[in-house]
């Protein structure tokens, strides 16, 4: 059991080391599932179902990885209109 556990964290960090050409959002959302599948696995490790912990895990660290990109992407928006509102302000 330990050692499913710990191939699948090596090969999840295998895997995160190939993101360098994705978008952030890609990057975030693949980044939260992984994290959330370890979570996940470990959680379903000491509740007894593993595999059920991985994917349940998988999906909401996705879905919170991408509600994350999308809540920074908003707020860069947000600077950027600030800040053009800024430049056009007459002194």
């Amino acid at each position: 059991m330990k050692k499913r556990v710990l191939v699948f964290c090596l090969v999840a960090g295998i895997g995160l080391s190939g993101c360098s050409g994705m978008s952030s959002t890609q990057q975030r959302t693949l980044s939260g599932g992984a994290i959330g599948a370890g979570a996940g696995a470990i959680a379903g490790a000491i509740a007894g179902n593993t595999g059920m912990g991985l994917a349940i895990g998988a999906a909401a660290g996705a879905a919170g990885g991408y509600l994350y990109d999308q809540h920074e992407k908003s707020k860069e928006d947000a600077y950027t209109r600030g800040y053009e509102a800024g430049q056009q302000t007459p002194k």
